[in-house]
């Protein structure tokens, strides 16, 4: 979206003409209804505006649930957005440490400043992009303890504030069709206006799950987030926001409810051990918060192989921080030998999990030449050395440990 299509959307005629929208159409019927707004008399720039809107709103309900239909969005601002019950947590812990006055640099179209104003907190979203500071002061108008400001985070003096949250920007700029940067120190606002920050406010930064972990302060509290399955980000608390005696955490969201793993610091891996009857993958979060070891001791498990993100066990002990599987049978990894295992079994839909192999999971299923009516999971690794397949099945979904 370009300010021209912007400035004809933010009107009465445009506004209400996007809310007489029935839900995102197929193909085919867009292109009835683009005919029939366009003889309605709208204009192309409108119509072209009002459906990108609507299908941004429909895509936009997985993160922000009911509160898309009326909202505003850009592709990579909705891409780039914080889902609103992680917003929400990021919010609450502003609250909880009684601080008012937030900042938010790099707001982005507002998730994160939603989430504080709904909280009461004064909250000031800056982002130095015209159009998504506009979008932002649009999905903020219904708070009225948030203000928007269009500006470069290094121009805003901290002084008016008694926090930071940074949200940087880790692609290209643009509003669609950005790429991921490959170097923090490249991100927007600068690591080094974060830190500095830190050392004299109460600060916070939204970072990807793959951040430089050498690039993280001693002082600070690292905090990786997975959502429903998916590792979504990893946060920075720094100052009275970080917890005492608390440097790294993996936080699971799943079904509205939360689940938390943390530690003074990594942990060491548990020993590797013999396989069991039961695998456990670890949660992506886990994985990035070198925590394994602390959940192999809730489990009773140990590692399947030196530095393999699998654990094994002789129960099915169950955690929300982990998927376990039933070990079914021990098989080489010979393409021959799964084949026919398949084969035999009737097995045309396959699942395949992998770490510590250099396989391509399509590549490999296609040349199994898989058919029949039966699914399976398999997963490919190493074991004490050697590579392995092993055929398992899901025990539960996780539950409490």
């Amino acid at each position: 979206m370009d300010r021209s299509e912007l400035v004809e959307l933010l009107t009465a005629d445009g506004l209400r003409l996007l809310d007489s929208l029935p839900p995102y159409p197929t193909k085919d019927d867009a292109v009835r209804l683009v005919g029939r707004l366009r003889k309605e008399g709208h204009s192309p720039e409108l119509v072209a505006a009002v459906l990108t809107q609507s299908r941004l709103r429909q895509k936009a309900v997985a993160k922000f649930g009911p509160f898309a239909g009326r909202m505003l969005f850009t592709d990579a601002g909705l891409e780039q957005a914080t889902r609103l019950p992680v917003a929400a947590l990021h919010a609450g812990r502003f609250a909880r440490a009684g601080l008012t006055r937030i900042a938010d640099l790099g707001s982005g179209i507002g998730a994160d400043s939603m989430a504080m104003a709904s909280l009461d907190l004064e909250v000031t979203a800056v982002d130095i992009d015209e159009v998504t500071a506009a979008i932002a002061s649009y999905n903020l108008a219904p708070f009225p303890t948030a203000t928007v400001r269009n500006a470069a985070a290094e121009e805003v003096s901290l002084d008016d504030f008694d926090a930071v949250w940074f949200d940087p920007a880790r692609r290209t700029a643009g509003h669609a069709d950005t790429s991921r940067l490959s170097s923090a120190a490249d991100y927007t606002p600068s690591l080094d206006l974060v830190f500095g920050a830190a050392a004299r406010l109460p600060t916070g930064v939204k970072l990807g799950p793959g951040f430089d972990r050498s690039l993280i302060p001693d002082d600070a509290e690292a905090q990786w987030v997975s959502v429903d399955g998916q590792l979504v980000e990893m946060a920075l608390w720094l100052g009275p926001l970080a917890r005492p005696d608390v440097r790294r955490s993996a936080l699971l969201l799943a079904d509205g409810v939360h689940h938390e793993l943390h530690a003074e610091a990594d942990a060491d891996d548990a020993p590797v051990r013999e396989l069991g009857d039961y695998v456990h993958e670890p949660d992506g979060s886990v994985i990035r918060a070198r925590l394994i070891g602390d959940l192999a001791i809730r489990l009773e498990a140990g590692m399947l192989g030196q530095g393999i993100a699998y654990l094994t066990s002789d129960t099915a002990t169950s955690s929300p921080f982990a998927t376990t599987f039933r070990v079914l049978e021990r098989l080489p990894m010979d393409e021959k030998v799964l084949k026919r295992t398949m084969r035999d079994r009737g097995i045309g839909v396959l699942e395949i999990k992998k770490r510590g192999v250099d396989v391509d999971p399509a590549a490999f299923r296609k040349r199994l030449s898989l058919k029949g009516d039966g699914s399976a999971t398999i997963i490919l690794t190493r074991i004490a050395g050697k590579h392995s397949a092993l055929l398992v099945e899901r025990v539960t979904p996780a539950a409490d440990a």
